[in-house]
Order: C-alpha cells, then sequence, then structure tokens
C-alpha cells in the first residue's frame, strides 16, 4: 500500500463574524417591536413555535421570549411544530422537545404537543390548490409568534429555505402537512413553501416572527423581530447572512474527505449538505461549490439514536457505524421526505484500517503529497480540521486559517483513525 500524504490541523478563524452578547435584551427589544405593530387584548394566548432542530441558546432564547409576552399582558405557550419528525406522534415530539430540554419548566410556560392540525383552505399562489394544515392549538389561539433558526436547506436552495416561512408551511403542518409538502418532490420544495406560508399569513392568526441567525461557531448572531407584513421580504436578507456565516471547507476541490463522526446533532442529513456539496436527489442538480470525489465517513453519534440519514452521501463506511444504525429510524425518516439514496448504505469495512487501505487502492495515488485530502470530526464544527499537505501550501498564507499541529502521519489504534 503505498503512503498517505501527511496532514496539517488547521483552524479557521471567524473573528470577524458578529454574536449578540446580552440575548435577553436583544430578544425582549425585538418583541417589543412585533407587539407595537399589533392589537391583542390583555390576556390574549400566543402560540409560540417550538421545532426540532438544535438552535444555541433555545431555551434562554425561549425564556425570555415567553417572559417578555407575560410582561405585555398575554399567556403564552409553546406549540409543537416540526413537521414529520418525532414520527409526527404526540408521544415522539414530546420526547424531542424534552431532549432538547423544551418543557414548561425550562421556558416558563406551557408547552403544547399534539398531532391535531385543521385545514385552513387551499394555495392561490405559487403552486395553486395545495392544502394548508395548521397545527390545531395554534390555530385557535389569538397569535401566533413563529420562531425558528434561518440557515440554508440541506436539500433545496431558493429565497427561502429553513427558516420562518418554512416553520409556517411544514412545521406548524406536522405530520399532515409535512408529507404533502414531500410529496411534490424535492424540485417542488422552493416554489410550494412560500406558497402555503402565504395561505398561512392570511388565514392564520400569526402576529409576526423572531428569526434566529447563527454565525460559524454555532453563536446566535442575529436575532431579528419581524412584523407579519415583514417575513416574506425581511427573511430572504436574513437568509443570505446565514449563507455568509455558515462554515465552509477552506478548498474546492478534494480527492478524498473523512469525516469521523456523522449524525442528526451535526445536520438533519447526518451529514450538511452545504458541506459535503452532494445532494443525491434525483432530479436536482448536485451542489458546485466544492467537489468532493470520494467521502468516507466513519462513525454514528450516539445523539443520534440510530438514526442514519445521510449515511448515503458517502462511498465508503464502517460496520460499526452500520451496527449503529437504526434501520426503521432511518428508513422512516428518508421515506417521509421521498430522498430514498440517502439511507443507502456505502461500500462497508470492518474498520477504519481496512477502509483506509481500500481506498488507498481506489485512488491510485502516483505522487500522495499531491493529493487533495481533509479529515473533519463532523460537518457542522469546521473550525479546527487536518488538511493534506497540498491544500496547506494553498491556504497557509490565506486570512482566517492559523497553522495548529503538523506534519502528522495518519496512523490507526485499535484499529481506528487517530490523529
Amino acid at each position: 500500500m503505498k503512503a498517505w500524504p501527511k496532514l496539517y490541523k488547521i483552524k479557521q478563524k471567524y473573528d470577524d463574524q458578529p454574536v449578540v452578547r446580552d440575548l435577553e435584551t436583544e430578544i425582549n427589544q425585538q418583541v417589543a417591536y412585533i407587539l407595537d405593530g399589533i392589537s391583542l387584548s390583555p390576556g390574549a394566548r400566543i402560540a409560540i413555535t417550538a421545532g426540532s432542530r438544535g438552535i444555541s441558546g433555545i431555551i434562554p432564547i425561549l425564556r425570555a421570549v415567553v417572559n417578555q409576552l407575560k410582561g405585555a399582558g398575554f399567556e403564552p405557550f409553546l406549540v409543537s411544530a416540526m413537521g414529520s419528525h418525532g414520527g409526527g406522534t404526540e408521544e415522539g415530539q414530546q420526547a424531542v422537545l424534552t431532549s432538547l430540554g423544551i418543557t414548561e419548566e425550562n421556558t416558563g410556560c406551557p408547552v403544547s404537543v399534539s398531532s391535531e392540525v385543521i385545514l385552513l383552505g387551499t394555495t392561490d399562489t405559487g403552486i395553486q390548490g395545495l392544502p394548508v394544515y395548521m397545527a390545531k392549538e395554534a390555530a385557535e389561539a389569538d397569535g401566533i409568534l413563529v420562531l425558528n433558526r434561518i440557515k440554508p436547506h440541506t436539500s433545496f436552495s431558493g429565497p427561502f429555505e429553513s427558516g420562518l416561512v418554512k416553520m409556517m408551511a411544514v412545521g406548524l403542518g406536522r405530520a399532515e402537512g409535512a408529507a404533502m409538502v414531500h410529496s411534490l418532490g424535492a424540485e417542488k420544495l422552493a416554489e410550494s413553501i412560500p406558497s402555503i406560508a402565504r395561505k398561512v399569513l392570511e388565514k392564520g392568526p400569526v402576529i409576526g416572527g423572531i428569526g434566529i441567525v447563527e454565525n460559524a461557531m454555532e453563536q446566535t448572531a442575529i436575532i431579528k423581530g419581524l412584523r407579519k407584513t415583514e417575513i416574506l421580504e425581511k427573511e430572504k436578507e436574513l437568509l443570505v447572512k446565514a449563507r455568509q456565516y455558515m462554515p465552509k471547507l477552506p478548498v474546492r476541490q478534494v480527492d478524498f474527505a473523512v469525516i469521523r463522526e456523522m449524525g442528526k446533532n451535526y445536520s438533519g442529513t447526518g451529514m450538511d449538505t452545504n458541506v459535503i456539496g452532494r445532494l443525491r436527489i434525483e432530479g436536482v442538480k448536485e451542489p458546485d461549490h466544492i467537489h468532493i470525489k470520494y467521502l468516507a465517513v466513519l462513525d454514528l453519534s450516539e445523539a443520534s439514536h440510530g438514526n442514519a440519514t445521510g449515511i448515503g452521501l458517502a462511498d465508503f463506511t464502517t460496520q460499526r457505524l452500520v451496527d449503529k444504525m437504526d434501520r426503521e429510524a432511518t428508513y422512516l425518516n428518508t421515506m417521509t421526505t421521498g430522498f430514498v439514496t440517502r439511507a443507502a448504505i456505502p461500500m462497508t469495512f470492518a474498520d477504519d484500517r481496512d477502509l483506509f487501505a481500500a481506498v488507498n487502492k481506489v485512488l491510485r495515488m502516483n505522487e500522495p503529497s499531491k493529493l487533495n485530502m481533509v479529515v473533519l470530526n463532523n460537518t457542522l464544527h469546521l473550525d479546527e480540521l487536518w488538511v493534506s499537505e497540498s491544500i496547506y501550501e494553498d491556504i497557509k498564507q490565506s486570512r482566517g486559517i492559523e497553522y495548529v499541529d503538523g506534519p502528522v502521519e495518519i496512523r490507526f489504534e485499535h484499529d481506528r483513525l487517530s490523529l
């Protein structure tokens, strides 16, 4: 077996990205801005959306929103708004929210979890005639405050991706709404979501939204209160910011990428498609901002509870990852979205050492020192990573790149990659 290139450990610095230092004060200002634009009687019940994605500081954020609404004389409560996550069942949604710490004790208000929805009507803009569903408790409230993180989606691109608009269109639609949207196919997601959200804004009691943007270090960078009439326009601007702040690989062409651990706690797709440049959705063009020739994933996080959605984005994996896979959970997730290739199990090897030996044969390296190789702990935390010599020489003078260690040789301990 030919030698592998030596690796350099580098740090990507994001010193120029903003961070909110005083969450409570910022939230108070943003909620006050929304409330100044509405007219609700004292005692009005306001539903705050609670989703299933891990948002940094979600508990203090929710608690501050709740306290501000209470201080204004309203009765806030949280409503589960996570589409089909948690299996779409009351028990499953409750388990997801509890695992995130979203409880009455932690947030200071009741948490309503149900599978019930009502039909608000059908879309009459964009894609017309689509049924629009909404969580029953939210529809019956006096007001809805939509709260979510705004970020690029892992399955489609458009002016609205993950955020407030998608929360209204899919999250509040619960399992029934999510199934309907995903049945349209990935190519229709970007168009259908704003079509549905417009009907939600027209027929539902939405009073505004709290948009959260995180920086590359998962810190809250922006908290923005949007009045009902501003959501469709200003969320686009926040998505542009979110895309600018996203962590990225420092190179566009990669011969071999190794991801040491995938999982739902890192991305809804196990590995963030925006980082690896792979969607693997039939009929949808792959991203062109990065190209990885071969991709290996070595392990599955415990926090995924066996859900290995996204394993099909890799070309090589290990038996220990496959052994941790809960096929029922993984298959349910991918069948709901329709992106079934993401559950396909790649070429599987007994351990890391055997995997590297196999990839060595595939790469047919004549000059290992010229191989563009990266090793990531996961696709969420890209502040520290390992790069091969050829990449390091190209980027070492770049702004925001800091040398940490190396060069080091690839080695294995107990047949696992050790760096």
